[in-house]
């Protein structure tokens, strides 16, 4: 079913994940735990500028030793309104322990800016990375990126986007790991969400991954957990679709008895599909 046909507490219950899962609050205490005890283990460069705005930041951890690693960005979760990087320093603890420089990146949220402003500044973290990779022992040209909720939709913006007319390489990113995305933002507009974010039509329409053809060529696999709503899973389905019908390598994985907040544990299991698939693409050669 189509959500237009939806009544407006269905578009909610479908389009805002904690509406569909009273324990978000327990599951993010839990990542903010891990990610404490990651920030305090780890070596890393913390809060560095890449851009004049106060959430402009990034969070680097090098791989140890190496000066020629895989490089990884990851962009939170938080409906382009909430969340912060320091929550989600576990996604590096895993990452590092692969050979992997992990950057965590924040970005500009609403209702500070619009939806238009959040994505451009994800991008200029994505350029700014490509740009600074090797000053911490990464390779700039092994560059995947990975996601969830609306982090996993600035994956997608970012896959969408002309980087040549940015002066950097069209094809930037060599692999994209979007977890329990929501690539068309129009729904939002419908929920209560819309408070904060301040969705118009044309700002929808503008940032609609489903209406942008994928400029980067590079393999794409998709997760989503199959606990959430089926208007959440649909948009993982769709995008896969639109990604299939532009000739690109997708894999759609759906996690059985996994919701919205929880399918992101699967970042501290070095064994898990979200983290083995992040290695894959990062070392495609490697036996995985």
């Amino acid at each position: 079913m189509d959500w237009r046909g939806y009544r407006a507490d269905e578009i909610e219950a479908q389009f805002n994940p904690r509406a569909s899962v009273p324990s978000f609050e327990v599951d993010q205490a839990r990542h903010a735990a891990w990610s404490a005890a990651a920030r305090a283990e780890l070596e890393g460069d913390l809060d560095v500028a890449y851009g004049d705005g106060p959430l402009h930041e990034v969070d680097v951890f090098p791989a140890p030793g190496a000066k020629d690693a895989p490089v990884h960005v990851y962009f939170h979760g938080g409906y382009w309104r909430a969340q912060d990087k320091a929550n989600f320093a576990h996604v590096a603890g895993t990452l590092v322990g692969e050979g992997i420089c992990t950057v965590i990146a924040n970005y500009d949220l609403c209702p500070a800016v619009t939806l238009d402003g959040t994505v451009e500044s994800a991008l200029r973290a994505l350029a700014w990375t490509w740009r600074h990779a090797r000053d911490y022992g990464g390779n700039p040209d092994r560059l995947t990126v990975s996601g969830h909720s609306a982090g996993a939709h600035l994956c997608a913006m970012a896959l969408a986007h002309d980087w040549a007319a940015w002066g950097v390489p069209a094809d930037l990113i060599k692999g994209a790991v979007p977890s329990s995305g929501i690539y068309d933002p129009e729904p939002a507009m419908h929920t209560t969400v819309n408070a904060d974010i301040r969705l118009t039509e044309a700002i929808a329409r503008r940032n609609d991954a489903l209406r942008l053809a994928p400029r980067v060529r590079c393999p794409v696999r998709l997760f989503v957990g199959g606990d959430e709503p089926p208007g959440w899973i649909g948009q993982s389905e769709l995008y896969a679709r639109h990604l299939r019908n532009h000739g690109l390598d997708v894999e759609l994985s759906v996690a059985p008895g996994t919701h919205h907040f929880d399918i992101i544990d699967q970042y501290v299991d070095p064994a898990s599909p979200i983290v083995r698939a992040i290695v894959a693409l990062a070392r495609p050669k490697a036996a995985v």
